[in-house]
């Protein structure tokens, strides 16, 4: 799937965004939930680079748009499209991003890159495994795991490559 692709290697970033909306709306339908225009829009946006986008970025990328939504709007969609698997909260950077893996269920792993902010998501079943083995080797059960690991990509590296 084209959304899947490396999110520091040069590619169409608009197959991204028309996979990830067709998806969206793929995965809406099998959970009977309403992708609402302003819902997809939010979405797009998310969509329209591999770096996080915060609410009040989303607030102020819609106003570009002409849309006057209200803080509340942009939250509820976010909310929306993070319980819907449709994006991933990155803690750290307090931003969204979309979810390369809708509509599975997986472990949210993210290598996110301190100089340029692009973020990509990994998926890992083996760490995942031995996550949730230590977690109940505790006794504990987890319920959700979000894993990230901050660094540089191959582009901002010393040296960076492009490939």
């Amino acid at each position: 799937m084209a959304s899947r692709a490396l999110a520091y290697r040069p590619h169409d970033h608009k197959v991204c965004v028309t996979h990830a909306l067709e998806h969206a709306r793929s995965v809406c339908r099998q959970q009977n939930a309403r992708l609402t225009p302003i819902r997809q829009r939010v979405l797009e946006l998310i969509w329209q680079s591999h770096k996080p986008l915060g609410a009040y970025d989303v607030l102020a990328e819609l106003a570009k748009d002409g849309q006057n939504a209200a803080p509340p709007t942009v939250y509820r969609a976010l909310d929306f499209l993070q319980q819907h698997g449709l994006v991933h909260r990155i803690a750290s950077l307090n931003a969204f991003v979309g979810c390369t893996h809708a509509g599975e269920h997986h472990s949210g792993m993210f290598l996110i890159c301190r100089q340029c902010r692009t973020v990509l998501e990994l998926a890992s079943p083996e760490v995942s495994g031995v996550i949730t083995e230590a977690a109940q080797a505790q006794g504990f059960l987890p319920e959700e795991t979000t894993l990230e690991i901050a660094g540089l990509c191959p582009r901002c590296q010393p040296g960076g490559r492009h490939d």
